[in-house]
């Protein structure tokens, strides 16, 4: 009822004013106006509702308003009729959604066996009831109540392959029945996920139920006004995310994640999403007390319950509610951030009119949902700066490679200094270490020590990391901005870069056709001497001990630049280079495009844009040549 006046009510308004005239509505006035009726937005969710049905806009029109409120009007309406519609009889359920389509159906697969049905989502349980199956009486049911009832989205394929991204899987401990449901969707992924959405609001409802709620058979629920009705309010709180996610998901503005828009889905792992949860079981739990119960203490004398612990008393909401202590079986109570909540809101601001209606201030779970957007955003501008780290441009992506491999350049420029006999003193001292390693037999050690040392290297940073004796900015990348360019000379850099990489993959390619031509016997002299190659090296390896090889390997890297051998590798490295330079590529044969006859119009105007590009190259040259002094 109260959407209805609400939607005449603005339709009335519409009316009064100017056709011309818009006015937008702000995230802030949404949040605060919005979450006074419970159907059109929750408080702990309502930025992200904002979010979906804006968009891109700057602001919510009124005509979008009331078309999501229209929507959400059908949604309601719909559930009433859903009793006719399905064959079940249930009086302690109600039946949130009905999905039964012959052109995009619901499959069931058992034994890679794929059944269409009609799938049926209820405040309790999923129902999936099977077409074209006489021998089926009854619809099979899984039960979301379960505490170990897990569900995720799954990719499933022909015989076992995993090639469609269009599933969920859902389990409930080790001896229930898993259930894999395929959503056909050829427009888009949206079905699966918003059923995903769905389920997974049930299902946290209930871990919320189990863990923030008293007892099924706990008689205290009576000593609180209205307790004893809380698990329905929570059934009622979910069911409503769930036809907000339906109304919005009808009108074409699904959010990027839809289980962002549902209630207890989001906070059970949104940042500080435990306080809000707390806040949830208080206002929905929690009442005044309609009889003074007590409860004997260890001297024998009765006193209040709400006074049992000093660690760990009862809580009491803004308007004197209490939730007793004996419901809080959650961890998340003992938490520090638990502890300082509870203890801020005793300081009271505003107006109170009840739990729910404050003026001039914030109720409990308002404020809770405040701290939780905040640290939200928080997350939010971290994961902005892991993207920042993105950095765009080929000569910026240069520059940060050269910077991360250093240290490797570094090893490299020290290694070559030790070949080069720069400092005789540490190559003698290299070699000598080095040979020992081999003719001791210690060669099977250089790794797993290599792996000792790296370790050691890493705990020693963690440890002056933590000291604060490396600084705050150590760690951190530097390169060098690009300087500012022009449109020219950007387009000119990208032809300078393409032509290199032009050239690159030209001499990659020129190896590897010569690689073929001696593979394949393109030439046969060839051949035949570097088969008789590795023949030799064969024999070398099978007949010579390994140690003797590894020390004359090093022999010869040592040697290579003194004075004794130097002209013998040149001469060697010119003999190389010629036999390689007399291979032959093999052929390479490129056969003429042939265009059909539905792509003639794309030839002739690929034949446009080829000339458009050649003049475009010869007025780069022109301003190039131009810029040079």
């Amino acid at each position: 009822m109260r959407l209805v006046e609400q939607q005449k009510g603005d339709e009335e308004n519409v009316k009064d004013r100017g056709s011309d005239q818009v006015i937008l509505v702000g995230e802030k006035a949404f949040i605060r106006i919005a979450s006074a009726i419970p159907d059109v937005a929750d408080r702990s969710i309502s930025h992200h509702i904002f979010k979906a049905l804006v968009g891109d806009e700057h602001g919510l029109s009124l005509s979008l308003w009331s078309t999501y409120i229209s929507e959400l009007l059908k949604v309601y309406q719909g559930r009433k009729s859903y009793e006719n519609q399905v064959s079940l009889q249930l009086s302690s359920e109600e039946i949130l959604c009905v999905k039964s389509s012959s052109k995009q159906p619901v499959m069931k697969l058992e034994k890679n066996i794929a059944r269409p049905g009609k799938l049926i989502l209820t405040s309790k349980a999923l129902y999936f009831e099977p077409i074209g199956l006489k021998s089926s009486k009854h619809p099979m049911k899984f039960d979301l109540t379960q505490d170990d009832t897990r569900i995720e989205k799954n990719k499933i394929g022909p015989f076992g392959s995993r090639l469609f991204d269009s599933a969920i899987t859902i389990s409930s401990g080790a001896k229930s029945e898993t259930w894999v449901l395929e959503f056909i969707d050829f427009g888009s992924e949206d079905r699966r996920d918003v059923w995903h959405a769905f389920i997974s609001e049930i299902i946290s409802l209930y871990k919320f139920i189990h863990e923030y709620g008293p007892l099924d058979d706990d008689p205290s629920i009576y000593d609180v006004y209205d307790a004893h009705k809380g698990t329905r309010r929570a059934i009622r709180s979910a069911t409503k995310s769930i036809a907000r996610l339906q109304s919005l998901h009808c009108i074409g503005k699904l959010f990027e994640d839809p289980s962002k828009l549902m209630l207890f889905s989001y906070l059970q792992s949104a940042p500080y999403g435990d306080v809000v949860l707390q806040t949830l079981a208080v206002n929905i739990w929690g009442g005044p007390l309609i009889t003074q119960f007590k409860q004997e203490n260890k001297s024998g004398k009765l006193r209040p319950l709400e006074h049992n612990s000093s660690d760990m008393p009862n809580v009491r909401d803004i308007d004197g509610s209490v939730y007793l202590r004996k419901w809080m079986r959650s961890k998340s109570w003992t938490s520090n951030s638990s502890t300082l909540f509870w203890k801020d809101t005793s300081a009271k601001k505003g107006i109170i009119l009840g739990k729910n209606l404050v003026v001039g201030g914030f109720d409990t779970i308002e404020k809770a949902s405040l701290t939780c957007r905040e640290k939200t955003q928080t997350v939010e501008k971290t994961q902005e700066t892991i993207d920042a780290a993105m950095i765009e441009g080929i000569p910026s992506n240069i520059d940060l490679l050269k910077e991360l491999t250093l240290p490797f350049m570094i090893l490299t420029t020290n290694f070559e200094k030790l070949r080069r006999w720069e400092e005789p003193r540490y190559t003698v001292f290299f070699l000598l270490f080095a040979y020992t390693v081999i003719f001791r037999n210690l060669l099977s050690y250089i790794f797993p020590m290599f792996l000792m040392i790296l370790a050691t290297a890493i705990l020693l940073m963690k440890g002056l990391k933590e000291q604060g004796r490396l600084g705050r900015y150590f760690g951190k990348v530097t390169i060098r901005d690009q300087p500012a360019s022009n449109t020219i000379q950007k387009i000119i850099a990208v032809k300078e870069a393409l032509a290199n990489l032009e050239s690159t993959l030209q001499t990659v390619n020129v190896s590897l056709l010569k690689i073929r031509t001696i593979a394949l016997s393109g030439q046969p002299e060839m051949s035949r001497d570097f088969a008789l190659v590795l023949l030799s090296a064969s024999i070398v390896f099978c007949m010579v001990p390994f140690r003797y090889i590894c020390a004359f390997f090093i022999f010869d890297q040592f040697t290579r630049k003194l004075d004794f051998r130097k002209e013998m590798v040149k001469k060697f490295n010119i003999f190389l280079k010629e036999k390689w330079a007399s291979v032959q590529a093999s052929p390479v044969v490129v056969l003429p495009y042939v265009a059909n006859d539905s792509d003639g119009k794309l030839v002739a105007l690929t034949e446009e844009t080829n000339k458009d590009e050649i003049n475009l190259v010869e007025k780069i040259q022109n301003v190039k040549s131009s810029l040079k002094p």
